[in-house]
This record gives C-alpha cells, sequence and structure tokens, in this order.
C-alpha cells in the first residue's frame, strides 16, 4: 500500500466498527420495538432505557464501549502508536465519529459518550478511568445522563494534559467538542432547568 491508502483503511476500518448499532440491533432482535421512534430517537443506552428492558441498556452500553476499544486496538495494531500518525487514536475518534454518524442510518445516531470512553481507555486506561469516574459520580449527584455524559467528555482531553500524553489532546479534544455538538440541545434543556432525570416520569 501507499503511505496514504494505510491511513485511510484504518480511518474507514475504525468508522465502520463505530457504525454498527447496538441498541437498534438488541432491541428489534427481544421486540423491543425501533428504538429511533422511542424517546429522543438515539441509537444509545440512555434510550435503550427508555424501553424499560434494563438489561438491554446495559447491553448496548457495554457493546458500545466494547466497539471504541476495539477500533483503537485495530488502529493501533495496523498502523503502530507514533505521535504523529496513532493509529489507535485515528481509528477511535473514526469509530467515535461512525457511532454518532452511521452511514446505514442517514447519519443520524448516538451522542457518543460509551464510545469515547471505550477508545478512552484503550487508548490511554488512566483517561479512560477520569472518565468514568466523573461520568458515574455527576450521575450519582445529578442523576441526569446528559450532565454525567457531557462532564466526562470534557473530562477527558484534560486528563490527557494532567498526564502528560500531549499526542492524545487533539484527538481527545476532538471527540469533546463533538460530543458537546450532539448534546447541544441537552445542553439547552439543562440551562433551562427543563432535563429529565433518569427515572423521571417526562
Amino acid at each position: 500500500m501507499t503511505l496514504w491508502q494505510m491511513p485511510a483503511l484504518v480511518m474507514a476500518i475504525g468508522y465502520l466498527i463505530g457504525s454498527i448499532p447496538f441498541g437498534i440491533l438488541l432491541t428489534r432482535a427481544f421486540g423491543a420495538g425501533d428504538l429511533r421512534a422511542i424517546g429522543s430517537g438515539s441509537i444509545g443506552a440512555t434510550n435503550v432505557l427508555r424501553t424499560g428492558r434494563k438489561g438491554l441498556a446495559a447491553a448496548t452500553l457495554l457493546l458500545d464501549l466494547a466497539k471504541g476499544a476495539v477500533a483503537v486496538l485495530v488502529g493501533a495494531y495496523l498502523l503502530g502508536e507514533d505521535p504523529l500518525v496513532h493509529g489507535g487514536a485515528m481509528a477511535g475518534v473514526m469509530a467515535f465519529i461512525g457511532h454518532c454518524y452511521p452511514v446505514w442510518l442517514r447519519f443520524r445516531g448516538g451522542k457518543g459518550v460509551a464510545t469515547m470512553m471505550g477508545v478512552c481507555v484503550a487508548l490511554m486506561w488512566q483517561v479512560g478511568f477520569v472518565f468514568a469516574v466523573v461520568w458515574i459520580g455527576m450521575l450519582a449527584i445529578s442523576r441526569i445522563s446528559s450532565a454525567g455524559g457531557i462532564c466526562a467528555g470534557l473530562s477527558a482531553p484534560i486528563a490527557c494534559l494532567a498526564l502528560g500524553r500531549i499526542d492524545l489532546f487533539a484527538p481527545v479534544a476532538a471527540m469533546a467538542l463533538i460530543l458537546l455538538w450532539r448534546h447541544r440541545s441537552n445542553i439547552s434543556r439543562l440551562l433551562k432547568g427543563q432535563e429529565p432525570r433518569i427515572g423521571s416520569n417526562k
């Protein structure tokens, strides 16, 4: 392969892994209906939870996390982990984009929180640990899913800097910015005090 073909292949593989819509596949397979017609229409675990199937929501969360980690491992294996061309980071970011904007679903995917965590865990487990602690901590305090995801996403690039992984800052920050964009309607409701809490009727 030429110099540009291998990175292009790694990016394509990462995107395809990330674009697997586990939430839709699981809810259809177990008779929970079309996930895109439920709640926010997102394909992630939070929306699966709105079907009332906690087991399916947990499975979706784990699988969405896993596909981010798998993409990083595949990218690192194929392209290496050179700071200038980090195959794992490249594939991980593309997996995150694939989850948020899957071509099979007309680019209407999930918010990307679980997949971003999977990418962070595989790139550097300490960053993934910070992500998880902030995510779970904010969920416990606020009981608002979007608040936990947003704070966790913002914590990841900060953790990269604090841990001295400057090479990972740019790709992780890029995911954080996309995650914020995907949560723009949630942010608007949070500012108005209208964002629903987990377990509420609204």
